[in-house]
């Protein structure tokens, strides 16, 4: 089983990209979680990052500037960071409409993405909250999923999580599904390196980001797989990468499921409890959270 999960992280993104993904996804019949950022596009914001350790590198090898345009590198500082619930709202429920599972990726993703970490109780509830009453307006009921911006999180996000009435999340990146310590909802952690990792790799003994994946494949663990794509990527410049890696993993007999095909998949099962901690990905600036032993 491998399930398909789709960030969306910009207006350019949700305007542009989720449409050609959804044109994809349905042409061959596959499934596929898109988990919406619903308010407020701060692009630009995220330049701040420009000293952390490996943020320049991965610019340069994904080509930023070419993918996300130069207008969404501006939203937040130089020009007025567009609303993407207000703006976006038909082309979200058109995906709801086609088919598509969808779910909460954030409110503000860079506001999510910079802050969660060292954010207090009342910051995470009330920036989750307005990512809740957002989605509302726009799907008229509550997000069942959530995946965080960024992978980033802090101790209280699960709780909270629960609290404000998500079934199960993908928040992290690990191995398997598993039952946070501490208590919140149920996790499906992103499995694989996603494409934007890959790309550009000098460290890699093979240059395409397609073998690469296979290979980590081929030999399918008892829970499956979650991939994450970015509607940004995969819906633009990597759209052709993307439909070969689909392929490919057509073809070693993978069945594509979204994130809630595959919990209720988990039935009754018994999870694993693990903590969630913070870690490094190769290919990725700055750290995440990973799911721990």
């Amino acid at each position: 089983m491998l399930a398909l999960k789709v960030d969306v992280d910009t207006w350019r993104g949700t305007r542009d990209g989720v449409p050609r993904l959804v044109a994809l996804l349905s042409r061959l019949g596959i499934p596929a979680t898109f988990l919406f950022s619903v308010g407020p596009d701060h692009t630009g914001r995220a330049l701040r990052r420009v000293f952390r350790r490996g943020f320049l590198s991965k610019v340069r090898r994904t080509s930023v500037t070419a993918n996300y345009g130069l207008q969404t590198l501006l939203y937040g500082t130089l020009l007025p960071g567009p609303d993407i619930g207000r703006r976006c709202r038909n082309d979200m429920r058109a995906v709801r409409k086609a088919g598509f599972e969808t779910g909460l990726h954030s409110f503000d993703h860079v506001k999510w993405q910079d802050g969660v970490a060292s954010a207090t109780p009342i910051w995470t509830r009330a920036e989750l909250q307005r990512g809740c009453e957002a989605y509302q307006r726009i799907f008229s009921e509550p997000p069942q999923v959530h995946g965080a911006a960024g992978w980033q999180l802090n101790a209280n996000v699960p709780g909270i999580e629960a609290a404000l009435g998500f079934t199960f999340a993908s928040d992290t990146r690990g191995r398997s599904p598993f039952q946070p310590i501490g208590g919140g909802v149920p996790q499906l952690p992103t499995t694989l390196p996603t494409l934007d990792e890959l790309i550009g790799r000098d460290d890699l003994t093979n240059p395409d980001p397609v073998e690469t994946l296979l290979a980590m494949t081929r030999q399918p663990p008892a829970s499956g797989h979650v991939f994450t794509l970015h509607a940004e990527l995969e819906g633009g410049a990597y759209a052709a990468v993307f439909e070969r890696l689909l392929e490919g993993w057509r073809r070693q007999g993978y069945q594509f499921t979204d994130l809630g095909g595959m919990y209720r998949q988990l039935g009754t099962r018994t999870l694993a409890t693990c903590n969630i901690v913070v870690g490094t990905v190769p290919g990725r600036s700055g750290t995440l959270a990973l799911q721990g032993p």
